[in-house]
């Protein structure tokens, strides 16, 4: 039985009912001692998890067969990729989202959504958890394969704090501390949560890079040391308040700090010289961001079982940084650019839905939404200053480039969604959204364009048996616009090329989205094999256009016609019981992918922008119970060839090296939990080969020279030490 099953029962009781009394209700549907599977829903007690000691929901999580997929993990590619309108950078909240919720709702925030929740929340909080493998009216998110419900103890009064304290050990000798602390309760009616956390994201980088000129000749070598110190500083809350036994408010806040200075030294050494000369280049980047968000709903159960509920969320994120790039001689620093960014991006949004039963295997849910999205950004480019007079504001140097932008978008979604229960066995829901939005661009560029979009989808799911479902979608998808796109921004990962052109005139890249999936769930939670197909046939795909002028070659994000993404994938998660040791699970999962576009330069069928081939994944973890241990390790390839970007005048070719992470844990002195990790242990290198065009564009110019260029931040270890108070 469901968290909203139950909470219908709950309301449809008499006033007088104790939060006592409904905290046994709670209680007995979740008695069992092994995972239940009712109505397309697995439900896991807590009893489940008593065994392995476990520190929070995320660890509890971890136990469970099949969770990489169910929270659209693993190899699941065809949920995304281009044309979606998902991923954590989207505007406005959306029929989708974050899969989680918290007792049966979902968090009203993005930076402080369900998903993180689920390392603050202790494991002795957790009455059970369940996966809804179905549809339902009563959910709060629509169109996951999949929704986790994370549904805490009912009680008068309980608290818990729990606390971690960690230290991580870089390649270079570095050490990095960092900490967490939540306090989570409940009061009365009220439900409390508060966390503090200061995360260490210290990264050395190391590089080389070597080159030869079109005729094969050596050009030069580049070594690059890059060293950038972070230690974001977060604090957050969440309550909520039960008014009446059917209405129910919530509040959320978040606040972070996250400032990520960074230097780099690179030695480049001239080949074509004789003897072979050094020249050595430093960039100081002071970096700077912090950001905050609000949000709070409010929701209320009709005597007749239908819902109003409401939402506000404001959040804001200001950021900032300057590049100086000097030449080094000796004492001498000889400053040759300057390249300074400010961004300020605001949002708020207001969602309000209305849902009710048409009859008892219908519901009908209306909503809208509205989103306000602004950015607010600057940027300056400084050059040596002969023959000009330099200039404070450019960092000593002559001004070469100074854009502002200010661009707004107000968007509204309406939409309705029908749940229809077509027997015990099938479910159908169907959505059709209307999105209409306004999006205005002031400063050096002037724009206002209005956009109307139909959005249906369609969601079918049939129960085969109560182990094997089956799953197919339809849907229309429209991508949104990245702000950044539009105007001047810094070229990153390129020390020959400064800043990247804005394209005002982009429009969305839209997507229709086939999806088929078949799942199987092995008996006695034994575990989850799953295949899927997909095929998006896209509009107006975004990538680089030429927009070259006189004086310059030049390109931007443009819209170069249409193309397609197709692909499968097979995924596995087993309870090693077989062979007599179920304590063991093991993941796997492989996805194979190709996609077609027409490159605009080169007038040739191509990949979509580093579309690549696929990638695999394997994990392992053995909980041995009665050491109050376990250990492990996850692993991920990524095939190589085809993850090609296409530009005005280079074409770079990526490969990706494979990535380990072995952990060992235990519950040692004090009743604490000891957690060591290794990660990136096989230190994979992410690399490039670029190709640069000269006195033309790649279709009308010359190869110059051939680059290519790894780096990795080498193996990161940690050491966790964790306690539930």
């Amino acid at each position: 039985m469901s968290y909203r099953l139950i909470r219908k029962g709950l309301r449809a009781t008499v006033r007088p009912v104790t939060l006592a009394a409904a905290a046994l209700l709670l209680a007995s549907a979740a008695s069992a001692q092994q995972p239940a599977a009712s109505d397309s829903t697995v439900t896991y007690p807590a009893e489940f998890f008593a065994q392995y000691e476990p520190f929070s929901v995320n660890d509890m999580l971890s136990r469970i067969p099949g969770i990489t997929l169910a929270m659209g993990g693993g190899n699941q590619g065809g949920s995304g990729g281009p044309g979606s309108s998902g991923g954590a950078d989207r505007r406005g909240l959306g029929a989708g989202g974050d899969q989680i919720l918290i007792n049966g709702r979902r968090i009203a925030g993005k930076e402080n959504e369900g998903n993180a929740q689920l390392a603050r929340i202790p494991a002795s909080q957790v009455q059970y958890i369940e996966i809804i493998r179905g549809t339902s009216g009563d959910l709060d998110v629509r169109g996951g394969a999949q929704v986790i419900n994370i549904v805490l103890l009912a009680a008068e009064t309980r608290s818990s704090i729990a606390a971690e304290v960690n230290v991580d050990r870089y390649h270079d000798g570095t050490l990095d501390p960092g900490g967490s602390v939540s306090l989570n309760g409940q009061r009365g009616a009220l439900n409390y949560q508060f966390s503090a956390a200061a995360e260490p994201r210290y990264e050395f980088r190391d590089g080389f890079e070597t080159s030869i000129l079109a005729n094969g000749t050596p050009n030069d070598i580049v070594v690059r040391q890059e060293y950038r110190d972070s230690k974001p500083i977060t604090l957050s809350t969440n309550l909520g308040y039960d008014l009446t036994l059917n209405d129910r408010v919530n509040f959320n806040a978040l606040v972070s700090d996250s400032d990520a200075p960074m230097t780099v030294d690179r030695y480049i050494t001239d080949l074509r010289a004789t003897p072979n000369t050094l020249t050595t280049e430093y960039d100081d980047i002071p970096a700077s961001s912090d950001n905050w968000e609000i949000g709070g709903d409010y929701e209320h159960t009709f005597v007749n079982g239908s819902r109003f509920k409401t939402l506000f969320i404001v959040n804001e994120a200001n950021s900032e940084s300057a590049r100086d790039a000097f030449d080094v001689n000796g004492a001498n620093y000889t400053k040759f650019l300057y390249l300074a960014t400010q961004s300020v991006t605001k949002e708020r949004i207001v969602r309000s839905t209305y849902s009710f039963g048409l009859n008892d295997t219908q519901d009908l849910e209306f909503g809208i939404e509205r989103a306000q999205t602004i950015l607010d950004s600057q940027l300056q480019l400084g050059l040596p200053p002969v023959p000009f007079a330099p200039s404070a504001q450019f960092g000593g140097l002559r001004p070469a480039s100074n854009t502002d932008a200010l661009v707004e978008e107000i968007r509204y979604e309406s939409f309705v969604v029908h749940n229809w229960q077509l027997n015990e066995r099938m479910s159908l829901e169907s959505t059709l959204l209307f999105e209409n939005s306004t999006i205005e661009q002031s400063g050096d560029v002037s724009n206002k364009r209005d956009f109307d979009f139909i959005r249906p989808k369609v969601d079918y799911r049939f129960d085969i048996t109560p182990a094997i479902q089956f799953r197919a979608s339809f849907e229309k998808d429209v991508a949104q616009l990245s702000f950044s796109d539009f105007t001047a921004s810094i070229a990153g990962g390129d020390d020959d090329q400064n800043a990247l052109a804005g394209n005002p005139s982009l429009v969305q890249e839209q997507s229709l989205r086939y999806e088929a999936n078949l799942e199987y769930r092995l008996p006695n939670d034994a575990g989850v094999l799953s295949s899927k197909v997909f095929y998006h046939d896209l509009t107006d795909v975004i990538d680089r256009v030429n927009v070259s002028t006189r004086t310059s070659i030049q390109s931007a994000s443009g819209n170069i016609g249409d193309g397609k993404r197709y692909g499968a994938s097979v995924d596995a998660s087993l309870r090693l019981g077989f062979i007599g040791v179920p304590e063991m699970l093991l993941t796997s999962g492989v996805q194979i992918e190709d996609s077609s576009v027409t490159d605009p330069f080169l007038g040739i069928d191509r990949k979509l922008r580093q579309g690549g081939r696929g990638n695999m994944r394997l994990g392992f973890r053995h909980d041995l119970p009665a050491l109050s241990m376990n250990y492990g390790f996850n692993f991920a390839h990524q095939f190589e060839g085809d993850r090609k970007a296409y530009d005005i005048d280079k074409i770079e070719d990526y490969n990706s090296g494979d990535m380990l992470t072995v952990f060992a844990e235990t519950i040692g002195f004090a009743g604490l939990t000891y957690r060591f990790e290794a990660m990136n242990a096989l230190e994979g290198e992410r690399c490039r080969e670029r190709s640069r065009f000269v006195r033309g564009t790649i279709a009308t110019g010359v190869l110059n020279e051939i680059e290519t260029s790894c780096s990795n931040t080498g193996m990161k270890l940690a050491l966790k030490i964790r306690g539930t108070f």
